[in-house]
């Protein structure tokens, strides 16, 4: 199965009997992100807040917002990827954080990510929030 949605991540979730499965599709997930181009991968960019390096650069397609991203840690990157399945292409206004979070906590990921893991996963919404926030004051 070919997953391209956050819905076949949580249908393969909920397949697996164990967190190691779990652990290797979230870093085929990273493996999967398009590659960011280095130019991209400025202080400007960092998401603060990960123990991990962290890069999230915002684009505009239309009225939908784009994002490249990446991470020198295959699991961040993984996490990276599953936010950005919530996240990318999608309008401004339609980007929500507590949704976001809400659904990366049905998968059950506070409960098997270290601290620094979870904070960082934090920071990536956030970061993702205030970019979306950002986006619809420039088009008012």
């Amino acid at each position: 199965m070919a997953i391209t949605t956050f819905d076949d991540v949580e249908a393969e979730f909920e397949a697996f009997d164990d967190w190691d499965d779990r652990y290797r599709l979230i870093i085929a997930l990273g493996q999967a992100l398009p590659a960011m181009e280095p130019a991209l991968k400025t202080d400007a960019n960092k998401v603060r807040g990960c123990a991990s390096q962290v890069w999230l650069h915002p684009s505009r397609e239309g009225d939908m917002l784009r994002f490249a991203a990446d991470s020198d840690a295959a699991i961040v990157k993984g996490l990276v990827a599953l936010v950005l399945m919530l996240a990318d292409g999608r309008r401004p206004a339609a980007i929500d954080a507590a949704e976001i979070k809400a659904r990366l906590d049905g998968l059950g990921l506070s409960k098997h990510l270290s601290s620094n893991r979870t904070q960082g996963l934090a920071s990536m919404i956030g970061r993702i929030d205030a970019l979306a926030k950002q986006a619809l004051g420039e088009a008012a």
